[in-house]
């Protein structure tokens, strides 16, 4: 654990004090059932907002479960409801509540929503994906867990039934199960992008020495070969106030060596970054003169944005407009705001439906959810990739002031700048 120094445990104790809400939806929602929608100014989004971007792509692959689009389209919603963990219940129905708000929105497209409790375990995932299948789902939306997602995924695969899992674990996509959750790659994509055309290109990555870390590292350092950007140097750090601080003069000497002009940083609030955004300007490596860019949301939780080290830093995150009307949208019609991956449902949903709108018995096959263009979510434009990985707009991201500045606006569509 961190012993944090004076100077940041003020700071730390206000931010600890955040995470709680941000990760823990509240708990006025957990257990009511779906409340009626309110149609009003709020509404994020109409039939026509959630159409493919473009005509969708019919040239491959149209395998998979045929669909009849006169008809109510069978969906299966696996959740983590029933694993004795209230989180988990919490987060089953924010899922829940904002895959019934999607379906409110898809005009004459009519989806028939049949939830299923995974209790948060593969084994029932495995069962309840296979009962989903026999109850004739043409398509799978959910769990959430990375193993549980495998494991329904498989149990299913030979019925040629889709998985759009809510996971964000790149290293169980493929086949037929698709993550919607932000992945490291499609950020460090988007950063290394917009940092090169800055003049930026030159990175030293410090990364955390354990699994999120490591991974984090390589999807940076792929990031940067993409980008036409360089990795000069590569700094690990254990998660440990005295690993951080052994660490400080490694990255000291690899920016100056490599004559590096940014420092991505892996690690988030809760872990690594106010100690070493505290501990880099005291060493020489100012963020005025070396930019600072992160990984993960400097923003969440907004205590973050008050730490000295981390102004004029960059990151990356949804549209902010988006994400805003579908918040507002959500509370008008829950009464609370959504988990932070409860719009994961929402976009799953839009993706079907758009599909039904503007397909035929292969609206649902992996080519027809691969295309191209891609769909339009609550928080901006996504698409499915043919590995199970998927791609979103972005927004990039600065610190000033203690306040968050748009200074590369998220693409509305694929083939425009930021992708």
């Amino acid at each position: 654990m961190f012993a944090f120094p004076s100077p940041v445990r003020k700071s730390l104790r206000l931010i600890a004090q955040a995470l709680v809400p941000h990760w823990r939806f509240s708990s006025s929602i957990a257990g009511q059932s779906i409340r009626p929608l309110h149609r009003s100014g709020l509404a994020l989004a109409t039939v026509g907002t959630l159409a493919a971007c473009a005509p969708v792509d019919t040239a491959i692959d149209r395998s998979g479960p045929r669909v009849d689009i006169a008809a109510p389209v069978p969906v299966a919603l696996l959740v983590p409801r029933g694993s004795g963990n209230s989180s988990d219940d919490i987060l089953a129905q924010s899922l829940e509540n904002a895959a019934r708000l999607a379906i409110s929105d898809l005009g004459d497209v009519v989806i028939d929503l049949r939830v299923y409790s995974t209790a948060g375990s593969a084994a029932t995932a495995q069962q309840v994906a296979q009962q989903a299948v026999a109850d004739g789902a043409k398509i799978i939306l959910g769990p959430v867990y990375g193993e549980n997602a495998n494991a329904a995924a498989v149990a299913v695969a030979a019925s040629g039934v889709n998985v759009l899992a809510f996971s964000n674990n790149t290293s169980i996509a493929g086949g037929n199960l698709f993550i919607l959750g932000p992945t490291f790659e499609n950020t460090a994509n988007r950063l290394t992008d917009y940092a090169s055309q800055q003049g930026k290109g030159r990175t030293v990555v410090v990364y955390s020495d354990d699994v999120a870390g490591r991974a984090g590292r390589a999807a940076i350092e792929s990031a940067l070969a993409r980008s036409g950007g360089t990795a000069v140097g590569s700094v690990a750090h254990e998660f440990s106030q005295s690993g951080v601080t052994r660490a400080i003069p490694q990255i000291v000497s690899a920016v100056r060596s490599g004559n590096a002009d940014s420092v991505f940083i892996t690690a988030d609030t809760a872990g690594a970054l106010p100690l070493l955004t505290q501990l880099l300007p005291e060493a020489g490596i100012t963020p005025q003169a070396t930019q600072y860019i992160g990984l993960t949301r400097w923003d969440i939780p907004s205590q973050t944005m008050d730490l000295p080290g981390v102004q004029g830093g960059w990151f990356a995150l949804p549209d902010p407009a988006l994400t805003a009307g579908f918040r507002s949208r959500y509370e008008a019609a829950y009464g609370a705001g959504p988990h932070p991956i409860g719009g994961l449902a929402y976009d799953g949903i839009a993706a079907i439906g758009a599909l039904i709108s503007s397909g035929g018995s292969d609206a649902l096959s992996r080519g027809s959810l691969t295309q191209g263009a891609g769909f339009q979510g609550v928080s901006g434009v996504f698409r499915l990739r043919p590995d199970g990985t998927n791609e979103r707009g972005l927004a990039v991201a600065e610190i000033r002031n203690r306040q968050v500045v748009i200074i590369d606006p998220a693409p509305r569509a694929f083939g425009r700048a930021g992708f």
